[in-house]
Formats: C-alpha cells, structure tokens, sequence
C-alpha cells in the first residue's frame, strides 16, 4: 500500500513561520504513517526562493527525529528528501508532496545536486553529465542498472528555454552509454533550480532494485502521443511496474508530436488530461476506453465525478495527486478553477515551472498504485 499527502502551511506570514508549519506537518504525518507500518519514499520540498530557503530548510529536517542526515550524499540512499525551486502558485513559500509505503524498502529515491565547485564554468550539457555519473556511481556498487531498476526520474533545467537542449544531448549519451536503446525511463523534464547558483541541472531518481526488465510495460498510447524519440528526447510517456503507473510530465502534444492549442491554456489543459487517459486507460488494460472523465470546464457546466475520479468493475481507482506545472502564473486562477470544477477530490500543487517548449504553457505529471482497494480523502489518498 502507498500512501500520498500534499502538506501546506497553515500560516505563511514569513518563511520561518512557513517552514516550521510544513515541517511540523510532514514530521506529523511521518509519525502517524510509522505507527501504521508507512515508511518515507520521498519527500519533495517546493520553495519559493532556493537561494535563501534551502538552508534553514535542511538544518530543520536535519533536526527531525529519525532524520539526522538525511541530506547526506554519496550513500545508498540519500535520504528521503528532494529541495527544489518551483514556486507553489497558491502563494504558501513552501509545500511539500509525501509519499508512503508500507513496502518502502522496494524503492530507493537519490535527490542529487552539485556543488558551486562542481557546477562553476560548465554548462548543462557537462553539468547533466556529473549528475548522471553520480547516480551511476551509487547504484552500479549495489549491482543495479540506470536501464533496469530506474523507474522515474524528475530533471529541474535552470532557465529551461536556453538550457534544455543541453541535458538533453547528455541524457541521450547516457542512455545510449548504458543500453538503453529499446525503451527509457519516465521522466519530467521542468524547469526549476537549486540553490547554487551556477548549478543549471539538478536531479533526483526513483530506482527500484528488485524488479527485472520483463516486469516493465511502457506505456505509449499512440493514438494520442509520438514516440519520444520522434523529436529527438529519451524518456518514456508511463511506465506500469510492481503495481505502480507512473506518468510523466505531460502537455498538449498530438500523435504526429504538434503542439495543440498555442496560446489557449486551458485547451492545452483539456489535451493533457486526454493525453494521461489514455495512457492510463493502456496501463490498467481492463478494456475501458476512458479512465478519467472527459469534459471540457469552460462549458459551465459542473464535471464533478459523482462517482469518484474513475471507477473500474468491483473496485476504484483513484489517483492520488496532480503535480501541475504553468509556464505563466497569470494563469494560474484559471487553472485551479478547472481542476476544481473537474476534479474536486484529487489533491494538486500547482507549481511554476516552465515547460520544455515555450508554447506548452501547461505540464501535469501523475502516479497511480492501483493493486489496493482506494479510500478517497481531501488531500491523502491510501491505495
């Protein structure tokens, strides 16, 4: 069973207020989910300013009970936490997004950063490079491969629209290095930033050591997206393993790999989540056509999901969380009343973040666990 929480701060006055507030819930949340059998998978923290959060927001969590170094870098696992700049757009200066398993031990999470020393004088393409050797040089040791026990990887481009081309020449040689030429590993690819300042690339990786290559479905969807490889990137559309459907970041794109609806974010919107239908829809193969409900929110006319988000025969199905990235936090009113209209009972954050083509003013990424029975809340979902 997996577990999901979206934390926000009851009182955002000043960082410090923020940050306690957020702590405090995760280390809550994290006590009640022990006492259950829950452990930590990862613990994304999104700030609002890097530059001067990231380091009381460590020393805090550092102080937390039972997570005494858990920004060490270069062990097995680097702790359970990820720090990245993504500004939450509901105005809190801080948010985080939990997830819990009562078989934690199947994952491994690696949040990896580099260093001002590391980062100085190199561009994206070099700096995606030491950060791909990083990864390798933790997982090869433990016997593992980057092409089969990675599952899902989230790479934050500073300044996206100059930078990504970069990382994303390296992570094709990397890839290529590393065999994996018939499939890759969903991915987001985003923008957003670290606290060193000339760090362009940060990274963090999902690995799970026990699964083998055959226990893999790559999910594509075609009658919706292209092959990745059409434009010249590697990462997967999905990825369904060990009773998990991971979704990578998506956004308004057709089959022939067209931008669809320039300029029009909630069009763009309404494509996207066509676009996680059907990859979901191939995922769950129980021979609907649609897993979450079409509509359009700028008809009027209410699209809650009376029952429940999506529903499969003699169980549900619910998806824990949107992640929703905009490129124009202009646009951010409009999206939150869509996704409420549509989907009151899945909880989102909503991030500024730029998508790796300008026109793309939208990217939502997701996860299903879809072996367990759901209990739909407000903001948890137990799957």
């Amino acid at each position: 069973m997996d577990n999901y929480k979206i934390i926000r701060p009851s009182d955002n006055e000043s960082f410090a207020v923020a940050m306690a507030s957020v702590v405090s819930g995760v280390d809550d949340f994290l006590a009640t989910e022990e006492a259950a059998g829950f452990k930590p998978v990862r613990i994304q923290l999104f700030l609002s300013d890097a530059q001067n959060q990231s380091a009381a927001l460590r020393d805090m969590v550092g102080s937390l009970t039972g997570f005494e170094g858990a920004f060490r870098t270069g062990n097995a696992r680097t702790g359970f936490f990820s720090i990245v700049e993504q500004p939450p757009l509901d105005g809190s200066r801080v948010a985080a997004l939990v997830h819990t398993s009562s078989e934690a031990d199947k994952f491994l999470f690696h949040s990896l950063r580099l260093t001002e020393e590391e980062a100085a004088g190199k561009n994206s393409y070099e700096q995606s490079r030491i950060l791909f050797a990083k990864y390798l040089d933790i997982i090869k040791p433990l016997g593992l491969e980057l092409k089969t026990h990675c599952v899902r990887t989230w790479i934050y481009v500073r300044d996206i629209d100059s930078n990504y081309a970069g990382m994303v020449r390296a992570r094709n040689e990397v890839f290529s290095e590393e065999g994996l030429d018939n499939h890759y590993i969903a991915s987001t690819g985003i923008g957003g930033a670290s606290e060193v300042r000339s760090a362009l690339v940060a990274m963090d990786f999902l690995t799970c050591p026990a699964i083998k290559e055959e226990d893999k479905t790559y999910l594509k969807a075609l009658s919706h997206l292209s092959p990745t490889r059409d434009y010249g990137v590697a990462f997967e559309r999905g990825v369904k393993v060990d009773g998990h459907i991971f979704i990578s970041g998506t956004a308004s794109i057709d089959h022939r790999g067209h931008i669809l609806h320039e300029g029009d974010v909630l069009a763009q919107a309404d494509r996207l989540l066509e676009n996680i239908d059907a990859l979901l829809a191939e995922g769950l193969q129980d021979g609907r056509e649609s897993v979450l409900r079409p509509g359009n929110a700028r008809t009027g006319v209410p699209l809650r999901d009376t029952d429940g988000p999506f529903a499969r025969r003699g169980r549900q199905t619910v998806l824990p969380y949107f992640v929703i990235y905009l490129r124009d936090i202009s646009d951010y009113a409009k999206i939150d009343a869509y996704m409420q209209a549509r989907y009151p009972d899945i909880p989102r954050i909503i991030l500024e973040a730029r998508v790796c083509r300008p026109g793309w003013l939208i990217e939502m990424e997701c996860e299903v666990s879809f072996r367990k029975t759901c209990q739909n809340g407000n903001e948890t979902q137990k799957i």
